[in-house]
């Protein structure tokens, strides 16, 4: 191979259409970064990084109320506990915040994605032609023939209402208002919103992750990513708390105060063969 041939060779190694950089030039998706430093919100430049074009205003305005609304939920979740334990033990806060992030798994943190998927599902019924409660309740029927009882984005196990959802419902309402999306996935969701509580008998109000499920659907984001997105937005809790906690001077800090020691329910005492 020839010498050009073996330099195209090694920059083809890595081909994204991203970032451009080389000395002197940083471009995000063909954009200057000197252009878009004061000009681009950090929202804006996730949609830019992951969508390929700058989002509208109003589009840009919806992604930052969906990653606003999710930063923190208290150090009862699983991924806050995590960091600020890690903190305690004189991690800095890159190795606090990642392994906070690393617990946020298909049971804590992958709702959002969950539900997308389901919106997703109901939306595809729609498009061949089955009408919203029709495509809502076939969508429903599969999913509990399952076996699987938890619905991915209703109820929730602290808030009898979670506070953040009807709020977000009200701004999706607004940007549809506005025709910057269409109002088609809040109307899949409060769909099977009603149509779960009429089964079960009682409400089972819409959580967070519902909520932001629709906004991402709206939006025009893949489900996976609605779950990338969650972790954005949560590492802004995951660094709070862990600061928060390295600021407190406490050391080694257990998942129980010291004075309280977890149940055994091993063998009773016994002597060595």
């Amino acid at each position: 191979m020839t010498q050009d041939s073996d330099e195209q060779a090694e920059s083809a190694w890595w081909s994204t259409a991203i970032i451009e950089m080389e000395p002197g030039i940083i471009r995000y998706r063909g954009y200057p970064i000197e252009e878009l430093i004061g000009k681009a919100s950090f929202a804006q430049t996730i949609w830019l990084l992951l969508r390929g074009e700058l989002p509208s205003d109003d589009q840009a305005a919806l992604l930052d109320i969906a990653l606003m609304s999710a930063v923190d939920h208290g150090p009862q979740a699983p991924s806050i506990a995590i960091a600020r334990m890690a903190a305690s033990c004189g991690v800095g806060l890159n190795n606090a915040m990642a392994s906070g992030v690393n617990a946020l798994g298909d049971v804590h943190g992958g709702a959002g994605e969950q539900a997308l998927a389901f919106y997703q599902q109901i939306a595809a019924r729609i498009d061949e032609g089955a009408p919203l409660e029709g495509a809502t309740a076939t969508v429903l029927d599969s999913f509990m023939a399952s076996g699987t009882t938890y619905l991915p984005g209703f109820g929730h196990r602290f808030h009898p209402v979670d506070p953040r959802a009807p709020r977000l419902l009200e701004m999706v309402d607004h940007y549809a208002e506005k025709g910057a999306v269409t109002g088609r996935f809040a109307a899949i969701a409060r769909c099977l919103e009603a149509v779960l509580a009429r089964r079960k008998g009682k409400a089972i109000p819409m959580n967070i992750d519902g909520a932001t499920a629709v906004i991402y659907g709206e939006l025009g984001f893949p489900a996976p990513l609605a779950r990338g997105l969650f972790c954005l937005s949560r590492s802004v809790g995951i660094l709070a708390h862990a600061w928060e906690e390295t600021q407190s001077g406490r050391r080694n800090k257990g998942p129980l105060p010291r004075e309280r020691l977890w149940r055994y329910d091993g063998p009773a005492k016994r002597p060595l063969p």
